[in-house]
């Protein structure tokens, strides 16, 4: 059955479903959920937007004593953007579970405010491996209560190097505890991680051989020397609202997106070389409509979770075949259509073939596009307010002072997103000069903050 009701859940878990408007479960969550539940250990292949969230989030709440403050369930990420993103679907599946704490620690902001917060223990911790560790070696995270591990992108995670990391946080935890295992791909690595760290896990394993239907694979054969040309061919002849551009390094990323700048296209750059701040902010723009194009590598782009994507580009094609599909992945979500349009040269040709045999289908070739227009420039600008959560400012109070004492026509705002201490809200273009004068001269909630245009 693929309805959460035939499952064990809470009435306050089910209640949290219905108001997600989860109608019925995935693949994955058919086949994983019900040995979680049972407290099994379970290692799973599943990629990003498959739902998997949803389902340890659903598994690990289930498990909660919440009267026993202290920590009793661990997420490890890869990367802050993954946190996050598991971060908010936890606590809106936990929206009914009274005096739920759920805490984020993740590298690249101080150390300190981790500390403090840990003056009063969280039910559940997510976070990234090596901060997480830095907590325990400090004294001040204790993992001695976890009755539920989880480790999201494990593969990635290996491939960080964060194996001895996770290993140094799992000797603090209880042995009878559950392990729940997710990973894009199973490796060997994988497998031996597994066998280390979990006691008989249930396998969940989905045929994704075949990309999602919702996906029109385009490959394009050309010159490496003439490959920005084509990539701004295929920009110019879609169109899209936002497109993702993936490359195999960051140095490529950096200099593709500087030079589409140059171009005129509203382009922005995430790789691994970007602090937390500007990497916050290269997603909050991408996300809300104020960059057309991002051009990422694969990790960093892990995380980065939007259903509306029009377009996946690969700049150069991936050596690795699951790389290939998991980045065409990223557009055909939601039951939209998507395209994902692969600029091979010469020298890549003979990834073709695993390509092929990965993905069930025969690769087809098109000629490129003829332009249509100039570049692609974004209809949204962003605007960030120096205040967020610390301050107690919430999106209807940026909404409601744009739309009252600014004048601002609420249709003209976009999405809003609000930090610890730092907000940013998407203006339609037109409007982004008159909104930011306004900002400055009026109050948000009786109180003035700075308000700069990113």
């Amino acid at each position: 059955m693929t309805d959460f009701s035939s499952l064990p859940l809470p009435p306050d878990l089910l209640r949290a479903v219905a108001a997600a408007d989860y109608a019925t479960m995935t693949p994955v969550q058919a086949q994983a959920l019900p040995p979680m539940l049972e407290g099994r250990d379970v290692v799973a292949q599943a990629r990003t937007g498959s739902g998997k969230t949803a389902a340890f989030a659903l598994a690990l709440l289930a498990r909660l004593d919440l009267s026993v403050v202290a920590p009793q369930a661990l997420v490890l990420c890869p990367t802050r953007e993954l946190a996050d993103q598991v971060s908010r679907e936890i606590r809106r599946l936990g929206a009914f579970l009274l005096n739920l704490k759920l805490s984020t620690f993740c590298g690249g902001i101080p150390l300190r405010p981790h500390l403090a917060s840990l003056a009063h223990p969280p039910h559940v911790v997510v976070g990234t491996p090596g901060r997480v560790q830095e907590l325990v070696d400090h004294g001040a995270l204790a993992l001695d209560g976890v009755r539920c591990l989880v480790l999201d992108e494990a593969d990635r995670m290996l491939d960080m190097g964060f194996l001895e990391a996770i290993e140094g946080l799992v000797v603090t935890m209880p042995r009878e505890r559950q392990t729940l295992l997710f990973s894009a791909t199973i490796p060997e690595s994988i497998r031996t991680v597994s066998a280390r760290l979990q006691r008989d896990p249930a396998s969940v394993t989905l045929d994704e051989g075949e990309t999602s239907a919702d996906v029109e694979q385009r490959f394009h054969e050309v010159d490496a020397r003439r490959r920005f040309d084509a990539l701004e061919r295929v920009l110019g002849a879609e169109r899209p609202e936002s497109a993702l551009v993936f490359c195999n390094t960051r140095r490529d990323v950096q200099d593709l997106a500087d030079g589409l700048v140059a171009k005129g296209f509203s382009a922005l750059a995430l790789h691994g070389d970007l602090d937390q701040r500007d990497r916050d902010e290269t997603l909050v723009r991408f996300a809300n409509r104020s960059c057309s194009v991002l051009v990422a590598t694969d990790v960093a782009a892990r995380g980065l979770d939007i259903d509306d994507l029009p377009l996946v580009v690969n700049w150069e094609v991936s050596t690795d075949p699951d790389v290939h599909v998991h980045r065409i992945g990223r557009t055909g979500r939601a039951g939209r259509q998507g395209v994902a349009v692969s600029l091979v040269a010469p020298a890549e040709m003979p990834r073709m073939a695993a390509i092929e045999s990965r993905t069930g289908t025969r690769v087809r070739w098109t000629p490129l596009p003829v332009s249509t227009g100039g570049p692609l420039v974004a209809s949204m600008a962003t605007l960030r307010i120096d205040g967020g959560r610390q301050d107690k400012l919430r999106p209807g109070d940026i909404l409601g002072a744009l739309t009252g004492d600014a004048g601002v026509d609420g249709k003209a705002v976009g999405k809003i997103a609000v930090f610890p201490t730092r907000s940013y809200v998407a203006i339609r273009t037109d409007l982004a000069a008159t909104a930011l004068k306004r900002l400055r001269a009026g109050r948000i909630k009786a109180r003035t903050f700075r308000v700069q245009p990113l």
